[in-house]
């Protein structure tokens, strides 16, 4: 819900400027004009106190109410639901150009989510270098600034395309879609997309991908899956990692997959550690059964 009004602008990727401000063609045949029209006529004519209560009992402030589920100064419910529709649209619009395009080239996708500090890309290193004899691997890597991931992935030999996003908080199917022109597809190979750090507003836009899957650090709180919903009820998966810390800290480990699982019956959860590599087995072998049926359905 965020995004309906974050102001996301630039992204560059390896060092070009791309503004979402204009329309992009390109040769496969779709047209990427990712304007996120964030009209600004707002409307006063909106009462608060009709709108929505605020205000509860136990003395907290609620702006997530009405059917927006969110709230914004000088907007109504109804005009931030119609400019986040308008935005989801033209990203759902793009994403299943994505998707069709990587289904066709056999391609297991996979998009990496979770909040800075959670050990994702260390994770998403240790994934690769214990498949990339078995599978042709490509990264795209987002981050607001740096290629500080894009060259930790690098190292282990696999190509990485960094796509900095400027003030925006995640990734979207647009520039996913162009980063997709340049990538060596190879059938049966393995996408990874490592999303902006941040457990909102990455939930919200579809990149193409076959999955979402969530990386949750033991050192965040089992209750993260409860403060932020969108996440892990968009996700497939879910990994809590860094399990070696588990004996130095305070977490309840079973309540925190309880929390995810009520946010999300139907989330899977594998308990991991990329340092030491416990569960990690698991995740390979998830992978590599779909990864598989991607390839076999291509065919």
């Amino acid at each position: 819900m965020m995004c309906t009004v974050c102001g996301c602008g630039t992204a560059k990727v390896e060092g070009k400027n791309e503004s979402h401000d204009h329309p992009h063609d390109h040769d496969h045949g779709h047209r990427h004009c990712h304007g996120h029209d964030h009209d600004h006529d707002h409307d006063h004519d909106h009462d608060h106190h009709h709108d929505h209560d605020h205000h509860h009992h136990d003395d907290s402030i609620d702006y997530g109410g009405g059917i927006a589920g969110v709230h914004v100064a000088g907007l109504s419910q109804e005009r931030i639901v119609s400019i986040e529709k308008d935005i989801l649209s033209k990203n759902n619009s793009y994403a299943a150009d994505n998707r069709a395009q990587l289904v066709k080239a056999g391609v297991f996708t996979l998009n990496l989510m979770s909040s800075p500090g959670s050990g994702k890309t260390t994770l998403l290193v240790k994934t690769i270098e214990a498949l990339k004899d078995r599978f042709p691997i490509v990264v795209i890597e987002g981050d607001q600034q740096t290629s500080n991931d894009a060259d930790r992935i690098r190292a282990t030999g696999v190509k990485a395309i960094q796509v900095n996003t400027g003030k925006g908080c995640h990734l979207d199917a647009h520039m996913v879609g162009h980063v997709l022109e340049t990538l060596p597809l190879a059938k049966g190979g393995l996408l990874f997309i490592e999303n902006v750090g941040n457990l909102v507003c990455p939930a919200a836009f579809d990149l193409g991908e076959a999955h979402k899957v969530t990386v949750l650090s033991v050192t965040e709180g089992e209750d993260k899956p409860l403060k932020y919903p969108d996440m892990f009820a968009a996700s497939d998966l879910m990994l809590l990692n860094k399990a070696d810390l588990l004996p130095h800290l305070d977490f309840d480990k079973n309540a925190c997959l309880v929390n995810a699982l009520r946010v999300n019956p139907k989330l899977q959860t594998m308990v991991v550690s990329a340092k030491t590599g416990e569960g990690l087995d698991a995740f390979l072998d998830w992978i590599a059964a779909r990864a598989a049926a991607c390839a076999q359905a291509a065919e």
